[in-house]
């Protein structure tokens, strides 16, 4: 029988309860014991909806009670990193929700304190998405399907039209949400598994819609972006330009594209990979073989960290810092109209 691992939830929004509570409570040896959300009563409901014997009003009790081990952070991204701080100086192991931070210097900041406690888990919520194919493309990459990389085309748009009667929702909030925008970070962490991270960024972004009603019906301004395109040039050589919109109405699926000098790999949202190589015709489907087809296990390897079993891959707190000063460069290249220089100095962008 393995050890009991007790974990306590902050924040259980809705991928907490999709997927980290149900994920930790197949886990044998783990119990999740405790959860702190918005208010007492979404508590209450969430921990009656999953049989959690208690409750805190305050997070920080919660994170204080030494019956608890780790704690899984479920929250918007504005109390990620004052969670996270207060996690490990408690001797708590974390699995923190992805969108790392607010901002490049708060992931620093989480990164340095995790690294002050090394005997604690510190892991991030990996970005999901291209788990089917990611060894695939990783493979064919270093068996020189592609030759050198000399260009990356990612257009991550939706097909709906700018809808300006939405409300303002926390995804759009700076307050809640700091630099993150759309999906960017998220598909960003996933580009940088198969080709490594940006040297440069520069960037043009638009806000199609300047304010929106909030939960009271009071307008507010809206300063995150709608509409994104992003230049890069990647540490391994190649140029990148990333478009990211939710205002292309009736606009192409989403798609990925790995030019190189003797080959280009193609994948679309429904991860349906293709290839062709210097003589070809046209591209053809790439088999991606079942053995090869990651999936979620993100509980898993949360656990088995703490058990020692094996080492947090996905994602560690090095690569949660990579993708917020990639996210934070292209809103302040876009905000100054200069090229922004990667890695940032301990969180600050120059």
């Amino acid at each position: 029988m393995p050890e009991i691992i007790r974990v306590g939830v902050v924040g259980a929004g809705a991928n907490t309860r999709l997927m980290h509570i149900p994920g930790l409570q197949r886990i044998e040896g783990v119990q999740v014991v405790g959860v702190s959300n918005r208010s007492r009563e979404s508590g209450e409901r969430v921990a009656r909806e999953f049989s959690i014997p208690n409750v805190y009003s305050d997070w920080r009790d919660l994170v204080e009670d030494p019956e608890i081990d780790a704690v899984c952070i479920g929250t918007w991204p504005y109390v990620h990193c004052p969670v996270t701080l207060a996690t490990l100086d408690a001797g708590k192991h974390v699995l923190c929700e992805a969108r790392m931070a607010m901002n490049a210097l708060e992931a620093h900041t989480m990164l340095e304190a995790s690294r002050r406690n090394p005997e604690l888990v510190a892991q991030i919520v990996p970005a999901p998405f291209t788990f089917k194919v990611d060894r695939t493309i990783q493979d064919l990459i270093a068996e020189g399907f592609l030759g050198d990389l000399l260009a990356i085309n990612l257009r991550l748009t939706g097909s709906a039209f700018v809808d300006k009667s939405a409300p303002l929702t926390w995804r759009l909030d700076r307050d809640l949400s700091g630099f993150n925008t759309m999906m960017m970070g998220i598909w960003y962490e996933c580009l940088m598994r198969w080709t490594g991270e940006a040297s440069t960024v520069m960037a043009m972004t638009r806000v199609m819609v300047p304010r929106r009603k909030d939960a009271e019906g009071r307008l507010r301004a809206v300063s995150i972006p709608d509409h994104v395109d992003v230049l890069c040039e990647m540490a391994c050589g190649a140029q990148a330009h990333l478009q990211f919109s939710a205002v292309t109405g009736l606009g192409p699926a989403g798609e990925i594209w790995l030019f190189g000098s003797e080959g280009t790999l193609a994948l679309n949202t429904a991860m349906e990979l293709q290839g062709g190589r210097r003589g070809d015709t046209a591209l053809r489907p790439v088999e991606v073989p079942p053995e090869k087809q990651g999936r979620w296990r993100v509980e898993e390897e949360f656990i088995n960290a703490i058990r020692g079993i094996e080492p947090v891959r996905l994602t560690d707190f090095a690569t949660g810092v990579k993708y917020m000063e990639w996210t934070e460069a292209v809103i302040r290249s876009a905000q100054s109209g200069k090229t922004i220089s990667l890695p940032s100095q301990q969180g600050r962008l120059v």
